[in-house]
């Protein structure tokens, strides 16, 4: 076993569920996996149901266990205890078992322990809270329309379109041991001129496979006979259509492949995602270049024109487009990269669908649009809103970076092949709440949308996105850019819009730059779980804004907070050198107040450095419709015109600071950010930036000494920049950070690793690193580490009779033991099966609380044990204490005083190795007979 110098926190997350629901759920990857796993009773220390702790000391494991397969999605699984990080768990083959390796981080009865996903709880039915939303408050009703847009960009084009797929060889990809399908769908026009702009759709994480008539579905891949791939890729049909009619040659691709074996990467398959959208890009550039070569389905289109490129990505489909997006401009590692040719297209923007982030590093300098879907119920914390916020000051800020959030969407609706009634496999309703009552987002409500609304709303502004950042239409701008107008095709969809760069002119970013005065203002973090620096403390709920990452607390997210009682009590921010607002119409402020609120008023002001001052203006800014289960704090874009400043002869050029003075009763409110405003929508030049790749060093723990290795790092691109390194603290659950200033070719991060070598059983343990871009960077791969795997053998496991044939009252007792001691618990189970050739022992033969130990209840009436758990097999858990060679396994009997003949048990021992895999052990049989 080995001891590495580590904290908290290792295993990248590799599943994800939607919440809970009726629904079947969906083990994931492999089937066959046995029925039971440890860790499913109350644990050590007192832990709650479903938890128990391995191993001591640095070789500590932290384990729950689903009471039943989790369904697979696009929200990575996250163990907390209370608000507090402590990790991304590992997910176990059976579907249902996570684990975490703790270092020497104390857990206890006291710990609060909790299990979430996309920001929503998965080991308890109470609906996750969201901001100053009481559970008994009525949603706010649908506010009044918007004016309607000079263009509608949902209106079909002139242009008849044809479809059909195609299907080439399927192609390898590192780090996944099964080849990946090249499948598309394709969709363009027949009858439009010259080459074509491309529109490629790429969907998320779901399952893989089904079995056709049944509700049964996998994560397998391939798929095993007797079931078929989920058509995934067919799911966008209603956009493509759209965008063909428009003059688009769309194509959507199938990634079951990259589905079935994502859960093996460390970014939960970002960088397979973005080297398959590559590879069927190469495969467009190739076919226009030489059309004869091309499928028939793409030939009966019109030509492709590669340097006019939009990517659709849904999910962790929206993560793998701007993966490829960044790859394009600032190429991957070649060992990493399944794709190492020439770049032969330009991506002229994304469009993310309630897109995962777990790197935060969006590509800064392509544009894009995310739409995050008010009534998520996968990625329920609308982490995509990064894609946005994340851009601010990394590079030239010339992009637009559009955050549009449609109110009464779901996760799964913008894809018709996960939508019940259209789709050919088993298909849900990702959003649910436990009584089916959701004020905002449960069917029927006034504000949740239907599948077809919902989908057509989702094509309208994936069009609108095409036509401003393709077509350079920038009379669709101010549907994206927080102008405040509507897209008449969206049908009755409530779409509210804000936005970063562009014309904008950075004024007043929260962060080291500003200083904060005035009662009831302060400068906020918004990551960290002291509720005194917290923008938003956990209790009330969280925001798109301010999503949980790696670490936390997290140095260098900041907002301004404000809070009265009374109004007329200004709040200054004021920045340490004057910010330039010349050139601009408006102030442009992204504010947050709380859920269904409305009427907030703040009049704003600015001063320039000589202390001249003028009241631009007073802003009225009314919540988002929200219920108990939304992320609904988010920021609305208030734009209020410059010219008073102007009138009075304020130096534009030195703007000191920003003034807010609430006017309404008393309220709440945040300042993301001010910008100067001025529309149009300018020419994007990528700019010259460092790329940085943390990796991962994997070594063998060896059989002594102490050694010492360094997390691979690489920076490559051009030019310098500043990242912001994350290290686990050793021995404690806190994560130190720091910037640091990186330059292609030289070796600016040095985070070094120190591994002891002995000769006993363990896990693989970590030490890990990772990075976010601050200034001048982009980041492919954000987390690595080193890994020191262990090379000793599992020791071999014995059964023992002890008592296994005794009189009622009592104990039948077996002894397991191990060959010598391991540096971790050795765990299994005993899963009893039915008896043949006699009568078997039931729930009434054993004792009472022990049952209730086992099971939380007793069976009324009684059943036999091996039934005893919903109809399989009870279990009976074994563990062996780390250091320790064995255990004994006791099941207490009663004396029933019932005449009955000799009554019996049998079940099979299954332990689990290094690598979680089940490992078959001996066969047990007891007997139990009247007392005399």
């Amino acid at each position: 076993m080995i001891r590495v110098t580590r904290g908290v926190t290792t295993a990248v997350a590799l599943v994800a569920i939607a919440a809970a629901s009726p629904s079947p759920a969906y083990a994931q990857p492999s089937p066959g996996s046995p029925s039971a796993s440890p860790g499913s009773r109350a644990g050590d220390a007192g832990l709650p149901e479903g938890w128990q702790i391995s191993g001591t000391g640095a070789d500590s494991h932290l384990v729950w266990t689903s009471p039943e397969p989790v369904r697979m999605g696009d929200a990575r699984v996250e163990f907390r205890a209370g608000d507090r990080l402590l990790g991304l768990p590992e997910a176990q083959r059976d579907g249902r078992t996570f684990r975490l390796p703790l270092g020497d981080v104390r857990i206890d009865k006291n710990s609060d322990l909790r299990v979430t996903a996309g920001g929503r709880r998965l080991d308890t039915a109470a609906p996750a809270r969201s901001a100053h939303v009481r559970p008994s408050a009525p949603a706010a009703r649908p506010q009044a329309p918007l004016p309607a847009n000079e263009v509608d960009p949902g209106k079909p084009g002139p242009y008849r379109t044809t479809g059909g797929e195609y299907a080439l060889r399927s192609v390898s990809l590192p780090g996944f041991a099964k080849p990946v399908e090249m499948r598309a769908m394709v969709v363009g026009p027949t009858n439009a001129p010259g080459r074509r702009p491309v529109a490629l759709f790429l969907h998320g994480r779901h399952a893989t496979c089904y079995k056709p008539g049944t509700e049964d579905m996998t994560g397998e891949w391939p798929c095993a006979p007797g079931t078929q791939p989920i058509p995934s890729h067919q799911g966008y049909l209603k956009a493509q259509k759209l965008l063909a009619s428009q003059g688009y040659v769309t194509v959507s691709i199938s990634a079951n492949g990259i589905n079935g074996q994502d859960w093996q990467s460390e970014d939960g398959g970002a960088q397979a995602r973005s080297s398959l959208v590559r590879q069927h890009l190469a495969r467009w550039a190739t076919w226009a270049a030489n059309r004869p070569s091309a499928p028939a389905v793409v030939r009966g289109t019109a030509p492709a024109d590669l340097s006019r490129v939009l990517l659709v990505g849904h999910s962790r489909g929206g993560e793998g487009v701007n993966r490829a997006a960044l790859d394009s401009l600032y190429p991957a590692p070649a060992d990493q990269d399944g794709y190492r040719g020439p770049v032969r297209w330009k991506i002229r923007g994304n469009v993310l669908i309630g897109p995962t982030v777990f790197g935060q590093n969006p590509a800064p300098d392509v544009p894009s649009t995310t739409i995050l879907p008010g009534c998520d119920g996968d990625v329920s914390d609308l982490q995509g809103q990064i894609y946005v916020d994340g851009t601010r000051g990394v590079s030239q800020g010339a992009a637009l970076h559009s955050a549009v959030y449609m109110v009464g969407a779901n996760h799964n609706y913008f894809n018709s092949e996960w939508t019940p009634g259209q789709a050919k496999a088993f298909a849900y309703d990702d959003f649910s709440s436990e009584d089916g009552t959701d004020p905002l987002c449960s069917p029927g409500t006034r504000t949740r949308l239907t599948a077809d609304q919902q989908q057509t709303a989702g094509a309208t502004y994936i069009a609108a996105a095409a036509r401003l950042f393709v077509g350079g239409d920038d009379k669709v701008r101010p549907l994206l850019d927080g102008t405040g107008r509507r897209a008449p095709s969206a049908g009755p969809a409530q779409v509210v819009t804000h936005a970063v760069g562009g014309r904008r002119t950075p004024a007043f970013l929260p962060g080291p730059s500003v200083t904060v005065s005035g009662s009831g203002g302060r400068l906020c973090a918004q990551v960290d779980p002291n509720a005194a620096r917290s923008c938003l403390p956990p209790e009330e709920g969280g925001s798109p804004h301010f999503v949980y990452w790696e670490a936390s607390p997290e140095p260098g997210r900041d907002a301004v907070a404000l809070r009265w009682t009374n109004p007329g009590a200004p709040v200054t921010v004021r920045s340490k050198q004057p910010v330039s607002l010349a050139g601009s119409e408006s102030l442009a402020l992204r504010l947050i107040v709380p859920p269904n609120t409305t009427g907030t008023q703040l009049d704003v002001a600015v001063t320039d450095a000589a202390g001249k001052r003028a009241v631009l203006g007073r802003a009225r800014v009314d919540g988002m419709p929200g219920s108990p289960r939304t992320a609904s704090s988010w920021a609305r874009e208030i734009r209020v015109p410059l010219s008073a400043a102007s009138r009075a002869r304020l130096d534009l050029k030195r703007i000191a600071s920003l003034e807010l003075t609430p006017r309404s009763r008393d309220g709440r409110a945040w300042l993301m950010d001010a910008w100067g405003w001025r529309p149009g929508t300018p020419a994007v030049r990528p700019g010259a930036l460092a790329r940085v790749d943390i990796g991962r060093l994997s070594v063998q723990e060896g059989n002594s000494g102490v050694r010492t290795y360094r997390v691979p790092v690489r920076v490559s691109g051009q030019g310098s920049g500043q990242v912001r390194l994350f290290v686990p603290k050793p021995d404690s659950d806190q994560v130190t950070s720091r910037l640091v200033t990186v330059r292609p070719g030289r070796q600016d991060i040095v985070v070094p690793v120190t591994v002891r070598g002995n000769t006993r059983f363990g896990y693989d343990l970590s030490q890990d690193a990772f990075v976010k871009a601050v200034r001048g960077v982009v980041v492919g791969a954000h987390r690595g580490g080193v890994t020191a795997r262990n090379d000793d053998p599992m020791p071999k496991v014995t059964l023992t009779p002890v008592a296994d044939d005794v009189t009622e009252g009592a104990a039948l007792t077996w002894r397991v033991t191990l060959s010598e001691p391991a540096d971790v618990d050795i765990m299994g189970a005993i899963v009893l099966e039915p008896v043949t050739g006699g009568a078997e022992l039931s729930t009434a033969d054993v004792d009472r609380s022990w049952l209730e130990e086992q099971l939380g209840h007793v069976p009324d009436p009684p059943v036999a044990l091996s039934r005893a758990m919903e109809g399989s097999g009870l279990y009976l858990g074994v563990n062996i204490a780390a250091g320790q060679t064995s255990t004994e396994l006791r099941v207490p009997t009663v004396k029933d005083g019932i005449a009955e003949p000799a009554e019996s048990l049998r079940g099979q021992l299954t332990t689990y190795d290094a690598d979680w895999d089940p490992v078959p052990g001996p066969v047990i049989t007891g007997t139990v007979r009247d007392a005399a």
